[in-house]
């Protein structure tokens, strides 16, 4: 078994020099998330099965609309907001604000899973993929309850861009 072991070993090092050259590209890391995602989402569809959860037949336009803004508001939320930004740091650094309440971290070399880990967590793209599946399953299994977070999480968003908008309205009156 050793031999085997070693031989993958080998493989890994091949693929990874033959992908990233000098690069330290956390492909193992990688891998890691997309089997921990694996295990979230089936372990999502274990749990509808055995609460008897039906899938609808279809998800209309406004239960799109809802989970993409509640989607969005939550990643960042989750990847940017300086309230956050203790569940980001262990696996991530401090360099700077970066506009309304949201930082800039880098994601220094920790490991293969700890920078595959600090790059999902600040990076609000990263985690749609995971909040999102979250949110669409929440519809099924629970969709009161994940309706009123979804509605508040888009609510929040909606504020957030009124917000903007009216500190560029001030801007621009201001001349």
């Amino acid at each position: 078994m050793s031999a085997v072991k070693d031989a993958a070993v080998a493989k890994a090092k091949q693929v990874q020099r033959d992908y990233a050259g000098e690069a330290d590209r956390p492909l193992a890391g990688y891998l890691g998330a997309m089997g921990v995602f694996g295990v979230f989402a089936g372990t999502l569809a274990a749990l509808g099965r055995v609460t008897g959860a039906r899938l609808p037949r279809r998800f209309g336009a406004g239960d799109t609309v809802l989970l993409g803004t509640a989607t969005f508001k939550a990643s960042r939320i989750l990847a940017k907001a300086a309230i956050t930004s203790p569940l980001r740091a262990p696996f991530t650094k401090y360099e700077e604000p970066a506009g309304e309440d949201e930082l800039n971290e880098s994601v220094p070399a920790k490991g293969h899973a700890g920078h595959a880990v600090g790059e999902l967590v600040s990076c609000p793209f990263c985690l749609d993929v995971w909040i999102g599946t979250g949110l669409a399953a929440g519809l099924v299994v629970a969709p009161r309850p994940t309706r009123l977070v979804a509605t508040v999480l888009t609510a929040v968003g909606v504020a957030d861009a009124l917000h903007l908008l009216y500190d560029a309205g001030k801007k621009l009156a201001s001349g």
